[in-house]
């Protein structure tokens, strides 16, 4: 992939993480399947989203992008605040999908990608935020399993 591309998205999410978590925890609040969100407070929200989108470029470029998403999550602690408010799993696993949306669809109204050219990186940057994504959404239902272990082994 051409670094230029990717160094423009990891720069975009940098530069707009608050404004981008802004709009990420409107659209999650306002959503059906991720009702329970409402209960969390926009401030844990946003910090939380903020700190994935400042952090999209560290997990992007990474050796290992396993561990440095496990390293991510974990400095936010979404899966445990989440957790410990009664979110559900499949609504945390839908927010971190829209999560991953917002990207894009920030992407484009900042008209990020627009010469054809840059069309077919599109296409390796979007596999590549959906792989981060992927691995936040198996890390987090991992640890909502062992959040919830933990809580069967103290009855």
């Amino acid at each position: 992939m051409h670094r230029v591309l990717a160094d423009r998205l990891i720069d975009l999410c940098a530069r707009h993480a608050d404004q981008m978590a802004e709009q990420w925890h409107r659209v999650l609040v306002s959503n059906l399947r991720t009702k329970s969100f409402a209960a969390l407070g926009s401030e844990a929200c946003q910090r939380h989203a903020a700190h994935m989108y400042r952090n999209l470029g560290q997990m992007y470029l990474a050796e290992d992008p396993y561990q440095a998403v496990a390293q991510s999550l974990d400095g936010t602690g979404l899966a445990e605040d989440c957790y410990a408010r009664g979110i559900p799993a499949e609504e945390m696993v839908y927010a971190l999908i829209l999560m991953r949306r917002q990207i894009w669809l920030h992407a484009e109204r900042e008209a990020l990608y627009v010469t054809p050219e840059d069309m077919n990186e599109v296409v390796v940057s979007i596999n590549r935020v959906t792989l981060l994504f992927d691995y936040a959404t198996y890390r987090t239902v991992a640890r909502y399993r062992q959040m919830s272990r933990m809580v069967t082994s103290r009855l």
